[in-house]
Order: C-alpha cells, then structure tokens, then sequence
C-alpha cells in the first residue's frame, strides 16, 4: 500500500526508553508503524511511557534491569508473544555514575560501566539473536557517544565503554550479516536528564561550541536511528553515525 509506514507489521525492543533518547527513539518508531516493548527499571515510569506511545496497542512496558539476562529473556519473549516477533533492537541503556581522571576512578564503578554499557548490550543481542533474528533477520541499532570516538576528559571511562561498544557494532555486523545489520549512533549532548550535568546552567555557553548553535534534542536522535533499522539503510552495517551537531569538526567534546 501507497501510505503504509516503513515499519508496519515491525516489533521493536528499546532498552531504557522511559524518558529521553530512549523515549523518543520509541516515539518515532511508533510513528513510523512499528510495535515497540520498552524497559526501565521503574514500572511507574514506563507505564507513563506506554501511555505517551499511544497505550497498549502499540506499546508494552517491561520493567527490570537492563544487565539481567532474565529480564532480557522475558522482554524478547513479550515481544514476540505479544506482537509477533522481535524485528528490531535498541540497546540505549547506559550509565556513567562517576566523573573525574582515570587514575582516581573506582574500579567496581569501571566493572558496572562496562557490564552495563557493553556486555549487557551484548547480552541483549545474543538474546534477540537466539530467540528471534537467527532465523528471522533484522536489524540492531546501538547508543554509543562521541565520548567513545575521542577523548572527553571528566567521562574517560563512560568514553572507553562506548568505544568498546563501536567496536562490538563492528564485529557483530561482520559476524551476523547478511540477515542482521548492527550499527551505531554518536551523539553529542542531547538535552536529556542523563547528560544534565554537561550543560545544566550554561547551555548557552556549551552550545557556542556546536556549529549549528545547539545542543542536540532526543528527537534528533530517534530520526537517525529509524533510518538505520529501516530499509532506507539497508547497505549500511558496522557504522557509528555520528550525531553532534558538529562539534566534533571543531575539537570538541
């Protein structure tokens, strides 16, 4: 049909999608005709997600922790019980609870980034894989950062995950291909609760750096990402897009 969406008849997984890039990655897909299982840790936030995403005919809310193999088995299992397959996923979740040099960083701080930002994104992969794509297809898109494709003094270690994370973008896509694509996106900062603290205050100031004079908004993101797991990119694997407004072209970080 003439007017049907790019993703009709599409189920999507997006992991930390109660607020933010998350949400707004969601946002889109619904948009663009897909079904979409969102996680959270809080079932009060994501109930209030699934209602900003059209309520439960076009969204359901699984809550849980994005490292727990359990939660991830269950979320894929909703999925396609519910909405008939797992098509598409978004590993967004991250975290960064530390700020400072490496040489003072917690080391059991380290290990949560890493089991948070890379294996748990593998995790969900292998679970999808199994469960849906190996014999399905589709298409995986992972949330890294412009941390992780240069230095970013104060979020070193944040940084070194997600390049860790671009790195298993690569590797997936050379392993999984030709039935799954996996790629990235790069943001910059994006004006979401989680980045707060890199703008909160001085916005003004943050953005002078930017060559399009802004900080980025979730929607900028979740219009890339659509692209990525749609048809439109279907000769795009292994590549992490980077979404920054242009600071990278400057020096910035």
């Amino acid at each position: 049909m003439a007017d049907q969406k790019r993703f009709t008849g599409r189920t999507a997984i997006v992991t930390g999608a109660s607020r933010g890039i998350g949400l707004a990655i969601a946002g889109q897909l619904v948009a663009d005709g897909a079904r979409v299982v969102i996680t959270a840790r809080r079932g009060d936030a994501l109930k209030d997600a699934v209602e900003q995403l059209g309520g439960s005919e076009h969204a359901i809310g699984v809550a849980g922790h994005a490292a727990d193999t359990d939660h991830q088995a269950e979320v894929v299992e909703r999925a396609i019980a519910e909405f008939g397959g797992a098509h598409l996923l978004v590993n967004n979740t991250g975290i960064n609870p530390v700020h400072g040099p490496l040489v003072g960083i917690d080391l059991d701080a380290a290990r949560k980034i890493v089991e948070v930002n890379c294996i748990a994104a593998l995790s969900w992969i292998q679970q999808v894989h199994a469960r849906w794509m190996k014999d399905n297809g589709g298409s995986v898109v992972n949330i890294v950062s412009v941390a992780g494709v240069k230095p970013a003094p104060g979020i070193g270690f944040y940084g070194a995950s997600k390049a860790m994370l671009v790195h298993l973008t690569q590797e997936l896509a050379v392993e999984l291909g030709p039935g799954i694509r996996v790629n990235a996106v790069a943001p910059a900062v994006v004006k979401t609760r989680f980045a707060a603290a890199l703008f909160e205050g001085r916005e003004d100031e943050v953005a002078a750096s930017y060559p399009l004079r802004r900080l980025g908004e979730p929607a900028d993101i979740g219009s890339v990402v659509a692209f990525l797991l749609s048809g439109e990119a279907a000769w795009i694997t292994g590549q992490s897009v980077v979404v920054d407004g242009g600071l990278t072209l400057t020096g910035g970080i």
